[in-house]
């Protein structure tokens, strides 16, 4: 067989759509559209990418954002500050400070900094516990970017048994908290899982996000399984690759997400849901 692809800017497309409608909505309930204010400090090169993603993002669904750049050298007391100071701004829905922050900045401290009702990214550790307890707030956008992948193919997730790859606290755990919520019996595995072949090949469900280019491969994947490729890596030629051997798995999987155009836009367009619920709270 040859897998279906999961269309992740089509799926974003028809998402963002519903986003523009409701936003356009709030000006009249609430005086103001829902806004967005991203960080970045230092020249990263991705980062910067990623950053003007999101605020050319707000523009198309008509929300109200605001970019704040920061040479490098920027303190994290005066980071801090500026947290504060968006944390008291009623124009301010949501507030995300790109990662990764330099070296003298503490991201953990800064990402605790974020007012919880604000922290569209679902990273603060009372968002973060209230997804452990099946009542989140804001869920990380990333899982919710694959959850709306596999609702989109109606997938039946309740019974299946699914195995994350990769553990981190911005994907494979909320991966696996909301599989876990909707149902599923979970495996979390990682890039150092002894024979991880033994539990993908086992799996309806495959989500990986490592950041190690190609590492699932078709000869790990069972006949007919939904694999979400969750990794964006840059091979030496320039091109881009997943975590996922796209080339041999998709021979062998039912469903799976291409890289780029697959989980990348549903992360932007999470982030902007993720605003509009703030807002509309």
């Amino acid at each position: 067989m040859t897998a279906a692809l999961i269309d992740g800017n089509l799926i974003s497309k028809k998402l963002r759509g519903e986003i523009r409608e409701r936003a356009a909505k709030i000006p009249s309930a609430k005086g103001k559209p829902p806004g967005l204010a991203v960080i970045l400090v230092g020249g990263n090169p991705a980062s910067q990418v990623y950053v003007s993603s999101k605020v050319k993002a707000c523009g198309e669904v008509g929300f109200h954002s605001v970019l704040e750049r920061y040479p490098a050298s920027l303190s994290e007391a005066d980071l801090l500050k500026q947290i504060d100071t968006l944390n008291n701004d009623p124009t301010i829905n949501g507030i995300l400070v790109q990662l990764p922050l330099p070296d003298h900045i503490d991201s953990k401290k800064v990402l605790e900094a974020i007012a919880p009702e604000k922290d569209v990214d679902g990273f603060h550790i009372s968002n973060a516990g209230a997804l452990m307890v099946g009542s989140p707030e804001f869920i990380p956008c990333t899982p919710y970017g694959c959850i709306k992948m596999l609702e989109s193919i109606q997938y039946p997730l309740k019974g299946a048994q699914a195995v994350v790859v990769g553990a981190s606290n911005i994907v494979g755990k909320p991966m696996a908290m909301l599989l876990l919520m909707a149902g599923a019996t979970i495996t979390v595995c990682n890039s150092k899982t002894r024979n991880l072949s033994r539990y993908t090949k086992d799996a309806d469900i495959v989500v990986v996000a490592t950041g190690r280019p190609k590492m699932v491969t078709g000869d790990m994947i069972k006949p007919g399984a939904v694999v979400i490729d969750v990794g964006i890596n840059r091979l030496p030629d320039g091109k881009l690759c997943g975590d996922v051997d796209f080339e041999s798995v998709k021979q062998v999987a039912s469903h799976i997400t291409p890289v780029p155009g697959g989980v990348g836009p549903m992360t932007i367009t999470m982030l902007l849901m993720n605003t509009l619920e703030a807002a509309e709270r």
